[in-house]
């Protein structure tokens, strides 16, 4: 019997205990929230989307929408790392569809939010305000960023993945003229339907092309001898992993709850803002709304810039512009047709020379491969001439000639 007793500890010697085990994963989660959630001064925002939420029930509308902004651009930027992370458990095909369904996760999710709500105008003017924001706005400060921290030498970058997204975004803005022009012209077979039709058989037809350059871009970088694919290979494997690939999936899944929660919020808060600050409603939906979804863009472009990678940098923002073009404004109007809402391309005359001008610009001041601080700065300025520009115009279709009325 009392061998029995002494022998019992050595059977279970090397097992691990309830309670190690328990504090091992304990430790686990720790080390996951402190890896993403307090290695990012941005998080400080993060306590904003609960305070919105306990003030919506106040009925202040305006500050609903202030504290809901600020509270969705941490959430925003923390998705992106958590892609970004999982992305270095997958291979390079992988890793752009990841792009290509998280990248703009922000956008899309409220524009759902909002095609739920009917305010379709709002979905589309967000959606223009953010290819506006990142071909002018984003590029435009890192450009001039780099161009200052490098003002001795012209920047360079490879002119032909930047005449790629340019002719995209042609490809998108072409989609979009087309319901547009047949509209204004007054040329409909069925007026009203037949742009309807139109744009949902376009949408199709660029998701298509999105998906060619997609495989283009995987099989030109894996096959390209001229490419510097094994030096970023290796960059990328010298990258500390954070946080494992589950861990990444969940946080993934919660990040995405977190901003659907949130954008709810926005949303319903937008008409009453548009009231308590007397600013137009196509003015919050260009300007503001595209801030939050780009706010990962703005940071990761400037950063790139300032340490001469411009073809990185580009990739960011022009690359993110030909993203929604070319994908996420077809997958809404798809999704509005699931839903049953006549989501379509008609963006409207005046967005739509305001995009056209936009694609003219930023393709003419890429065209010689070279960079400077004054590009970034002119491209700057004209996002500041479309910002005002939009905050003295009234759209008739929506809320605002009932505000401008008032």
């Amino acid at each position: 019997m009392e061998s029995n007793i002494m022998s019992q500890p050595s059977q279970d010697q090397g097992i691990p205990s309830r309670s190690g085990c328990y504090r091992s994963s304990i430790q686990r989660i720790w080390q996951s929230i402190k890896a993403v959630i307090f290695s990012s001064k941005i998080n400080v925002l993060i306590p904003f989307g609960p305070v919105a939420i306990v003030v919506h029930y106040v009925h202040n509308h305006g500050s609903v929408f202030f504290l809901s902004l600020l509270g969705i651009i941490p959430l925003a930027e923390r998705l992106g790392f958590a892609t970004e992370q999982l992305s270095l458990f997958t291979g390079p095909t992988v890793g752009a569809l990841l792009n290509a369904s998280f990248g703009n996760a922000t956008e899309l999710i409220i524009s759902i939010q909002a095609m739920r709500n009917g305010m379709l105008r709002i979905v589309q003017q967000s959606l223009l305000g953010s290819v506006l924001s990142n071909m002018l706005l984003v590029l435009g400060c890192a450009l001039f960023a780099g161009g200052v921290r490098h003002k001795n030498k012209a920047q360079i970058f490879n002119v032909r993945d930047a005449g790629l997204n340019s002719g995209m975004l042609m490809v998108a803005l072409m989609g979009m003229l087309s319901p547009t022009v047949l509209h204004y012209t007054n040329t409909e077979i069925q007026s009203g339907k037949s742009e309807l039709v139109l744009s949902r058989f376009t949408s199709f037809l660029l998701l298509l092309a999105y998906a060619a350059y997609l495989f283009y871009q995987i099989k030109y970088q894996t096959t390209d001898p001229s490419s510097n694919q094994e030096e970023i290979q290796n960059e990328e494997k010298e990258e500390a992993v954070l946080v494992s690939k589950w861990e990444c999936i969940t946080w993934l899944v919660v990040f995405t709850v977190a901003i659907s929660v949130l954008s709810d919020y926005l949303v319903d808060a937008i008409e009453g803002a548009s009231r308590s600050w007397n600013i137009p409603i196509a003015f919050i939906s260009v300007v503001l709304l595209p801030i939050v979804g780009n706010a990962a863009e703005h940071a990761s472009a400037i950063m790139f810039a300032i340490n001469d990678k411009l073809d990185i940098c580009l990739g960011v923002a022009i690359g993110s512009a030909t993203q929604i073009s070319m994908f996420l404004i077809p997958f809404c109007v798809l999704i509005g047709w699931v839903m049953g809402k006549t989501m379509d391309l008609n963006f409207k005359l005046f967005e739509t020379a305001v995009l056209f001008l936009a694609v003219i610009l930023v393709a003419f001041m890429l065209q010689d491969g070279t960079s400077n601080y004054l590009k970034g700065l002119l491209l700057v300025i004209c996002y500041f001439v479309v910002a005002a520009s939009f905050y003295v115009h009234v759209d008739s279709t929506s809320a605002d000639n009932k505000l401008h009325q008032g």
